[in-house]
């Protein structure tokens, strides 16, 4: 490449999702690596049985060779792949504090619906989320960004209030920043 050459940084959102076996971040993460893509963000999980990840990457090559490079590797597996590139992010709005919420109780519809709805009443982004059944148990784990307007102990009657409603208990507590 000649000096002075601009090179065009692209950012990329990766999914697969398919059949869980053992090898796929190894092999997802390699190609990548191959194609200089910087991996910037993942999130990566099992679900009864089926894999799904997304990534988000940044480097220089482009989509359709992103996509070439990885297609082997799905059509293979049955993996679903997708490549989409992303805009430049705008900067984040700034938050009044980072929370987890923790809830569990017996499994029944309508238990994630009621507590997410009053945090996005309450103008909160959940910036993670993970739930699982076990047995009758159902547990969900969300971690929550509330703005600094927002009174917490107001919050935290919503949620109970919701969590009484479908019968099981919620706690919102704030993140210790120490931990992370």
């Amino acid at each position: 490449m000649p000096v002075g050459e601009d090179v065009r940084v692209h950012e990329y959102a990766i999914t697969l999702i398919g059949g869980d076996r053992p090898g796929i971040i190894a092999e997802a993460a390699a190609i990548l690596a191959d194609l200089r893509l910087n991996l910037t963000d993942s999130t990566m999980t099992r679900l009864r049985g089926h894999f799904a990840m997304t990534l988000v990457c940044a480097g220089d090559a482009d989509r359709e060779h992103v996509e070439g490079a990885l297609a082997p590797m799905a059509a293979g597996s049955g993996l679903v792949l997708t490549v989409r590139e992303l805009a430049p992010e705008a900067e984040p709005t700034p938050t009044g504090g980072h929370y987890v919420l923790s809830l569990h109780g017996a499994d029944r519809p309508g238990i994630v619906a009621a507590v997410t709805r009053v945090l996005a009443d309450a103008g909160g982004n959940i910036t993670d989320l993970t739930t699982r059944l076990a047995g009758d148990l159902y547990v969900l784990v969300a971690e929550v960004d509330l703005p600094s307007t927002v009174d917490i102990e107001t919050v935290t009657a919503r949620l109970d209030e919701a969590a009484r409603a479908v019968g099981v208990e919620a706690t919102l507590r704030p993140v210790d920043t120490d931990l992370l």
